[in-house]
């Protein structure tokens, strides 16, 4: 009986649906397990809160990885407002708490609308940002806040498919490095009422979607041959970008 060759895992990328409460680093370790092979990286980190679209590059696909990260996203979450937190979502300690009486829709609307377009954003402290070498999450850990430089960045369009108060579920497409946890302490903060995001999904960056990805539990149990098969090759991005630019 002759020995099963060991399959050559090829390049390309593989769209990933994370699941909640995993980093994006679980994912790539699962990945590195079940593809055979130490070359990956991942496209946008996702908090553990959020599930939703994970780009992997595996191989020589590594080298895309700053052109997809640029890319559009799209995200639908849900914002709870009265409550701000240290974090600005539900990971956090609560560190606010105020009345959401008189808070209109049309009030919520107009919040909404005035993100719209260009502008800046500060980061939230809790996030990979890095000052002096030092990660900002691990700063806040030690109790410590610092100026955080603002950030360029645009909001395409947004909808708003449910208000509840107080909670409200919304959708929007934004640009690279744009925090939807700051957006939802901003607009939080224009109600003047606080907010914190409850919920957030990736749905979309750039041309891929969230429909087509691979779920953790397939990632885990799926034959390392069809995995490979679900990956995008070299080929297929290229074609994708084309498209893109006609």
């Amino acid at each position: 009986m002759t020995q099963a060759t060991e399959l050559v895992p090829p390049s390309g990328v593989l769209l990933i649906d994370k699941a909640q409460d995993m980093t994006s680093h679980d994912v790539v370790a699962i990945a590195r397990r079940a593809l055979n092979t130490k070359k990956i990286g991942h496209c946008g980190t996702l908090d553990p809160m959020a599930t939703g679209l994970l780009m992997l590059v595996i191989g020589k696909a590594t080298k895309l990885q700053d052109r997809l990260m640029c890319e559009h996203k799209e995200y639908t979450g849900t914002i709870t407002l009265g409550v701000e937190t240290s974090s600005q979502d539900a990971m956090g300690d609560v560190i606010a708490e105020y009345p959401i009486e008189g808070v209109t829709e049309e009030a919520i609307r107009d919040a909404f609308a005035s993100f719209d377009g260009e502008f800046d954003q500060i980061p939230p402290m809790v996030s990979a940002i890095k000052k002096n070498g030092v990660p900002l999450y691990k700063l806040a850990r030690q109790g410590k806040e610092i100026v955080r430089e603002p950030r360029h960045v645009e909001v395409f369009g947004h909808q708003i498919s449910r208000i509840d108060i107080p909670e409200i579920d919304f959708v929007v497409q934004c640009s690279k490095g744009f925090y939807v946890r700051s957006y939802a302490y901003d607009i939080g903060k224009k109600l003047g009422c606080g907010g914190h995001l409850s919920a957030l999904r990736r749905t979309k960056s750039g041309l891929f979607t969230v429909d087509k990805a691979t779920t953790v539990e397939e990632l885990k149990t799926l034959p390392r041959e069809e995995l490979y098969g679900r990956m995008l090759s070299l080929q297929d991005i290229a074609d994708l970008f084309a498209s893109q630019e006609h």
